[in-house]
């Protein structure tokens, strides 16, 4: 019957892998990977860096991307093939290897998948992150420092850069806000999933009487976009601040007015950056978080609208509870949206949140 077995199986995965071809659009993907090749051979390309830069690390994205999905198609194939003789012949050995072999492809299989769902229109951006502590003072801005922590390590394992733009920090300990800009391939497509408030509960390393506390924390995340032709910001809509930079660094950080301050008048956000060395430069990122934070508002929007033509009871949100984090008097991390949870909260802070992600995405 084993054999049964692993022909169900594979006709599974192989049902799995024509969706994520369908989502993917392989005609489409290859014709692009051919074309950014010849993009990536112009004699002219480095005279502009950054499109140098775009072009290079899509053509890289792409191209992994149909590697995957045609090295998956090509394994199947061949275990397929495989299974055939080795039920034929009744081929106990080299069923067990069809077995294991499988086996191996389930994870890869899944991770195309989950990256096959990622279909908005800036899912493949880098993404900017600003976590704020709530009311709490210390404790809640504790809970922040080890959130950021935990996003720190969830780039680490996912191969993704960060770099800190802005920084608060507590008044005893922790960080009051922190914004961070996350580098990498559908960074904005899978750390959305995390936007919203985070809850902690724990015996408090502040309290002398070690009662138990409850924290909270929100993140905000915004795709990273240079422009957008749908966003027009004119200048008489800024109102543009210079101070001396707060945070850690140089001593050209810290005795010069190079932090920048952007208000949008018209819809009071605010941006702001001071952690590079210049004036321009941070004026330059606070631009970029402005018009991230203005399509993201284009977004809420959007959805808004969508839900009351859909009419549905629930509205989204953003500022709700999405997940809790228990650490007495038992462990238990919680996503509010999905139900998914776990009790190795341990593994959670050290940045395993992508199977979290991972449920978030399927069920949304």
């Amino acid at each position: 019957m084993l054999a049964d077995d692993l022909k169900v199986k594979i006709k599974e995965y192989t049902s799995k892998l024509e969706g994520v071809e369908s989502a993917a659009d392989l005609p489409a993907l290859r014709a692009r990977v051919e074309e950014l090749k010849k993009e990536q051979e112009e004699p002219d390309l480095y005279l502009d860096l950054k499109r140098a830069e775009a072009i290079n690390r899509e053509a890289k994205n792409a191209g992994d991307k149909l590697e995957a999905i045609t090295k998956m198609r090509t394994d199947l194939t061949d275990l397929e093939g495989l299974l055939d003789m080795a039920a034929e012949e009744n081929d106990e050995a080299s069923l067990a290897e069809v077995a294991a072999e499988l086996d191996k492809l389930e994870q890869p299989l899944e991770k195309l998948h989950i990256q096959s769902l990622l279909k908005g229109e800036y899912d493949s951006c880098n993404a900017i992150l600003t976590l704020h502590s709530g009311a709490g003072g210390t404790e809640a801005q504790d809970w922040t420092s080890m959130l950021y922590r935990m996003y720190q390590m969830f780039c680490d394992k996912m191969g993704y850069s960060y770099e800190e733009l802005d920084m608060l920090p507590g008044d005893e300990a922790g960080i009051k806000s922190v914004t961070f800009k996350v580098t990498g391939e559908n960074a904005y497509g899978y750390l959305k999933a995390e936007k919203g408030v985070h809850r902690l509960v724990r015996i408090s390393p502040f309290d002398a009487n070690a009662r138990r506390h409850t924290s909270f924390a929100s993140l905000e995340v915004m795709p990273e976009i240079e422009n957008d032709t749908e966003i027009k910001i004119e200048d008489k809509d800024l109102r543009i601040d210079t101070y001396r930079s707060s945070g850690a660094g140089g001593q050209h950080i810290n005795k010069t007015d190079s932090a920048v301050r952007i208000t949008h008048i018209p819809t009071g956000i605010v941006t702001s950056c001071q952690t590079q060395r210049s004036q321009t430069q941070n004026r330059e990122y606070a631009m970029r978080m402005l018009i991230s934070k203005l399509v993201e508002l284009r977004l809420q929007e959007q959805m808004a609208k969508a839900q009351d033509i859909k009419g549905e009871l629930k509205k989204i949100e953003w500022g709700s509870q999405i997940r809790s984090y228990v650490f007495c008097p038992y462990t238990l991390v919680k996503d509010h949206r999905t139900g998914y949870e776990t009790s190795n909260v341990q593994a959670v802070m050290d940045g395993n949140i992508f199977d979290f992600i991972c449920d978030y995405l399927r069920k949304s």
